[in-house]
């Protein structure tokens, strides 16, 4: 059985009524031109978190969301994204450990709980949990490593195939209301939030730019931080930067990715709250999982295969449909790996991931104009992070690793 598709505003995909998290923004009413030092393109947990680093440091902001913050074209909607330290390798869980403080920080001025708790599980014969525990150990965060066993025993709902990695500081953010707390916070520092500003053009001028939009409006800067998740492979060529720094730039691939939701068939609170998030990754197949929150009503597990989506030339030609083929492969997983749900999706949406070969992140500036991309499905979690990294270049007032760097070699540090 299929979930029946419902109507939202904001190409929202989710096929399942939503509720959208609250929100204060004080938007700008638009104008023919707006003047900053600092224009942030996209509104997402990166172009967001960026507009709030700068605008606390005093600095002249204005962003431009071609529709809304956290708008369902996007990638940072929604309220489930996975939280975890878990990598094969040192540098990506350290800048976990760093962006946790930033995590805190916005926790505690905004007021909202972004993270919940669940703790994760990371299994599977090519996802080697006993090279993940040695990087916990080596940087002092708190883990175990189970036989399948006795993972079993902690959590029957799930059918463990090799050893697991359990660490309970992991959970599940929640992006909308992030993204919301960053704009907030950017603007009630002075930020300039334009909303429905889809940028045609960038043209550089005199000692700055000028950005127009489809409509005909115009906002002139000295600097310009490009957020644009998906839409990236529009703007590159439209920008005014060395050629030698755009044949630099790595191959970005968009994707349409599926992910679902599956009823739990113990639907009680005492035992919904017993589900962890979890990284399957085996021959053949690599899956995730987490509690699906609001965005399908709490009833279930958002569940989906990694990267099994069909490639974009960019997010404006994303359509919102699902490929049967994959919701049969992910409800054939779940009958087989997760018991403790029913195989029957009742949500499923569609997102987009946009991603490097080495699955590394790009955060480099030519000239005054810096790009940020935080991708490869895996920079939720970094959001406070990228955005202090950003604004750092942005103002040269700090660097960021060179991992992230145009022209670095770097290897793949994968899921």
């Amino acid at each position: 059985m299929e979930p029946a598709p419902v109507t939202c505003d904001h190409k929202c995909y989710l096929q399942v009524g939503e509720q959208g998290g609250d929100s204060n923004l004080r938007r700008r009413k638009p104008s023919h031109m707006t003047a900053s030092k600092y224009v942030v393109v996209g509104a997402g947990l990166a172009g967001a978190a960026t507009a709030w680093h700068l605008a606390s440091r005093g600095h002249e902001v204005t962003i431009l969301e071609r529709s809304t913050p956290a708008n369902h074209a996007g990638s940072s909607h929604g309220s489930a994204r996975i939280f975890r330290y878990a990598y094969p390798e040192n540098f990506y869980t350290r800048l976990v450990l760093e962006s946790k403080a930033g995590w805190d920080e916005l926790s505690r001025l905004s007021g909202k709980q972004l993270i919940t708790t669940t703790g994760a599980v990371d299994y599977g014969s090519t996802r080697q949990p006993e090279r993940l525990a040695a990087v916990l150990a080596a940087n002092g965060i708190e883990h175990e490593l189970l036989t399948p066993e006795q993972a079993r025993q902690r959590w029957s709902q799930i059918a463990f195939d090799t050893n697991v990695l359990w660490h309970p500081g992991a959970g599940v953010i929640d992006a909308e209301t992030t993204v919301t707390a960053l704009v907030d916070l950017a603007v009630a520092q002075g930020a300039q939030l334009q909303t429905d500003w889809h940028v045609s053009s960038i043209r550089s001028s005199g000692s700055g730019y000028v950005l127009r939009s489809a409509d005909g409006r115009e906002s002139q800067a000295e600097n310009i931080i490009i957020s644009a998740g998906g839409w990236l492979p529009d703007l590159l060529n439209d920008l005014s930067l060395p050629e030698a720094f755009l044949d630099q730039i790595p191959a970005i691939e968009v994707s349409q990715e599926q992910a679902y939701h599956f009823p739990y068939r113990d639907p009680s609170e005492e035992a919904r709250k017993t589900w962890p998030t979890f990284i399957h990754k085996r021959e053949g197949i690599q899956t995730y999982g987490l509690p699906g929150g609001r965005d399908a009503d709490w009833r279930g597990q958002k569940v989906a295969e990694y990267n099994g989506g069909k490639l974009l030339p960019s997010a404006s030609a994303q359509d919102g449909l699902i490929d049967t083929a994959n919701r049969q492969r992910v409800i054939d997983y779940v009958e087989q790996y997760l018991p403790g749900l029913v195989p029957e999706p009742y949500a499923e949406t569609t997102c987009l991931f946009t991603n490097t070969p080495t699955e590394d992140f790009i955060i480099d500036r030519a000239e005054n104009i810096t790009i940020v991309s935080p991708c490869s499905g895996h920079g939720a979690k970094f959001a406070p992070l990228i955005g202090q990294f950003a604004a750092d270049l942005a103002t040269g007032t700090g660097t960021v690793p060179e991992e992230f760097r145009v022209g670095t070699s770097a290897q793949s540090t994968a899921l």
